[in-house]
Formats: structure tokens, sequence, C-alpha cells
């Protein structure tokens, strides 16, 4: 912690805003009943709580620059060839009207419309571990609409208003350009069925597994879900997208190569890429069927395309651990800046846990499946499913 704590440091020009930083940060991994500034500076051994409120609010320092040493100290202790970005939004429930970027808005968290500000965040993910490691605030247009409170807020007079998804691919090409080795991102449907950001990352050369809503549409091809309905039953293979509390995560999942986009798949005429539709059914419940669109290496299979699905659930363990052990979400600031202060902390925190408890899992060898053939249009391609014509491929009449 004190390799770290001098490597950060160095972005404070004071020693007292680096002590007290040290200090803000201990206090965050301690047991402290609820963290906020009044019980962080009790532990701290502070009278008062008017020095870690100064740390948020009025001293001098980029928290940005945090971030982009977490992102490096990220990749030095979990970085793997094979990295996972993931993206997803959380919320932070909040009362009155003041905090920045505070409205009534859907959140995921509560599962409801709430009053409350949504922050949209990355997590890395690998063998080795998984941290959070960037995040952006969302402003809704009640708030860029109105530059009077903006200003209230202490937010920049620069900033303008930003769907999720405009900071989602803000946050991606951050990673892309950072120490990060990202090799896939994931996302859920907010975010997947959005043709800018799956573009954005094509031409960034990254790979993607997203998930999409059922009504998407597969290039020039049917809605997704309507192709894999005239899929044979043997198309779906039982497969493992990672260990979960309760031993493996298996689900039925079915794969189909989708034709190529010659603009962004093919590099001097010569394919570099494969579009991918997916399809996972849960053994459970066989009427819950989630979908995918990938974009890969051509020597990417199936089962690494179920693993890069799988990781997604990797930020929802992020965001429990930090809230419930580092106090991402127990922050009582109001102000834009201060926002991002805190929770920079607060991941920063989380990061020296996840690099601290960080341990390689091993993967069994997939299971050996028996070859399977027929009549149908539908024909096995290594270890994936696809249509002999996919021109001729009449989508079914309840389309």
């Amino acid at each position: 912690m004190d390799h770290l704590f001098t490597t950060i440091g160095r972005h404070f020009g004071r020693v007292e805003p680096r002590r007290r930083m040290r200090d803000y940060v201990r206090a965050l991994l301690a047991p402290v009943a609820r963290k906020n500034s009044w019980q962080l500076a009790e532990h701290a051994g502070h009278a008062t709580p008017d020095g870690l409120q100064h740390l948020l609010s009025r001293a001098r320092w980029n928290p940005d620059d945090i971030r982009d040493d977490l992102q490096t100290y990220v990749a030095e202790h979990l970085g793997r060839p094979d990295g996972v970005l993931i993206i997803d939004d959380t919320g932070f429930l909040k009362k009155g009207t003041t905090s920045a970027g505070v409205q009534r808005q859907y959140s995921g968290t509560a599962g409801r419309t709430e009053n409350c500000q949504i922050g949209v965040f990355a997590a890395y993910t690998s063998a080795a571990g998984r941290a959070l490691v960037d995040r952006e605030l969302y402003l809704p247009k009640s708030w860029t609409d109105d530059r009077d409170r903006c200003r209230a807020a202490k937010v920049p007079d620069e900033r303008e208003f930003a769907t999720k998804n405009t900071l989602a691919a803000t946050i991606v090409r951050r990673a892309l350009a950072s120490p990060l080795p990202v090799a896939w991102v994931t996302a859920d449907a907010a975010y997947g069925q959005d043709n800018r950001f799956r573009r954005m990352l094509e031409t960034s050369g990254v790979g993607y597994v997203l998930a999409v809503p059922k009504s998407q549409f597969s290039l020039a091809g049917p809605r997704i879900d309507k192709a894999f309905e005239q899929a044979p039953d043997q198309a779906s293979e039982r497969r493992s997208c990672g260990a979960g509390a309760k031993g493996q995560r298996e689900y039925d999942w079915a794969a189909v190569q989708l034709r190529p986009v010659s603009e962004y798949d093919h590099q001097d005429g010569v394919l570099i890429r494969r579009r991918w539709a997916l399809a996972r059914r849960s053994l459970s419940r066989p009427d819950e069927i989630a979908y995918y669109l990938g974009y890969a290496p051509l020597d990417v299979g199936v089962d690494e395309l179920v693993r890069v699905a799988g990781a997604r659930w990797a930020i929802e363990e992020c965001f429990q651990a930090a809230k419930n052990e580092c106090g991402l979400d127990e922050y009582e600031v109001r102000r834009y800046v201060s926002w991002y202060r805190h929770i920079t902390l607060a991941m920063l925190a989380h990061t020296f846990l996840a690099a601290m408890s960080a341990r390689a899992a091993g993967k069994g060898d997939p299971p050996v499946r028996m070859p399977w053939s027929s009549s149908s249009p539908w024909q096995k391609c290594g270890d994936s499913w696809q249509l002999t014509h996919p021109e001729t491929f009449t989508p079914s009449p309840t389309r």
C-alpha cells in the first residue's frame, strides 16, 4: 500500500492533501460502520471531518490522474492478454435536488425509478481478478440545460449533455489507449443495441460480445430471435460461461456466423474478423433466452465467445464489493468534482483489495462433442452452426 501511495502521491502538490488522501483510502478499507466523512475522519484520528471534506472539494488535485495510475496498477497486477473490459452503469440513491446529476430516473440498482445519480463504469477482468478502472457521471438534460444549476454544483462550463452510451464510448477509448491489455469489450443490451457503439469498437479493432434485445436485427437478416427459432435442436449445446458462487454457470448456447461487412471485417481484401450471433437459454427456465452479437478474430471459437459473454457479471461483483467494502456509494458530497474524487479513491481502495487477493482460476478442457449431420439448412462449421445459404433465409410468418 505504501508503494501505491508513493506512486499516486506525486499528483498532490502539498503534503497535507497527500496525507489526507492516504488517511481517506485507509479508512475506506477499514471496518467503519458507515463510510461518510465524519466516521472516516474519526477512524483516521482527525478531530473534525474538515480536512477530508477539503480533500474532496477544494484541494488542488485531478482525480483523472489517479484514474490513469489506477489503470496502470491494474495492468501490472491483473492484466492478461485476453482481458475483458466490461461497461455498465449503477445508481446512487440520493435525496434532494442539488447533488450533481441527481433526478428521478430509472436505477438498475433499485430496479425502479428513484431519485438518484447514475454513474457509467468500466471494470477489467481476467483470470487473475477483476477491478473497476474508470467512471463517468451521467448528467441528464434537466441539468445540462440549466447552466445556473450546473455552476452551483461546480459542473464545468464545457460539460455538455452526453448519453450513457457516449460516456461508455469515451471510457472504452481511454481504456484502449491505456496500458490495460484489452482484447474484448462486453456490455448489456442498453449498450449492445447501439449501432454507433458497436461501430466504434469495430473501428478500434477490439473484439466484443454484446447483449442485444430479442428485437435486434442481425445485419440484413431477420430479427435475432426469429433466426434462432428456426435453428435445429442440435444447434444448441451446453456450455459453461464461467464459475459462479454455486459452481459452473451452465446454459444452452447456440451460435451462428453472420455475413461479413467489407468495410470493417476485411483488410487489404482479406477477411480478418468474423461476426457472430449467439443465443443463451436458461436450463431452469427454458423460455428465458438472452441474445448477443459478437465480433472476433478468425481463430476465435464459440467457447471463447461464451467466456466473454459470461465475464459481464464481473462488474456486478465489483459494484457489490466496492459498495460493501470500500464505501463506493456512501459519500455525502454534492459537487461534481467531489463525486469524481470520492468515487476514484473508493475505486483505488477496491483495486488494492483486488490486486492483493487475485488468484488465477484454472479451467478444465471443454467436453468432447459428437458430430451431427442432416439435411437441415443449418450446418456445423467448426464449433458453431450456420445457415448453408444465408441469402436464401426466409423469416417466419410471425416476423
